[in-house]
């Protein structure tokens, strides 16, 4: 389960989030390419801009609930 204090500090404020388990996998990137961006120097994935409308936001928290390591963080929060 992410953790709040390990996100990495790339993602965008907002709700969702990627923190410092991501294993650079790649799927929440395929899944919501609109959201998900590659740090390519650390090599992990973080959130580039929150969902906008609820076909994103229904892509993110699919990304959220594939994630293989669980490095994906929704905490509620709305900006």
């Amino acid at each position: 389960m992410a953790e709040l204090e390990d996100k990495y500090e790339d993602n965008i404020a907002g709700r969702f989030y990627v923190d410092e388990q991501c294993i650079d996998c790649d799927l929440c990137r395929e899944t919501a390419p609109a959201n998900f961006s590659r740090n390519d120097d650390g090599g992990y994935s973080f959130v580039y801009k929150q969902p906008e409308n609820s076909e994103e936001e229904e892509l993110c928290r699919e990304a959220l609930e594939s994630c293989p390591v669980e490095a994906i963080g929704d905490d509620g929060e709305r900006d």
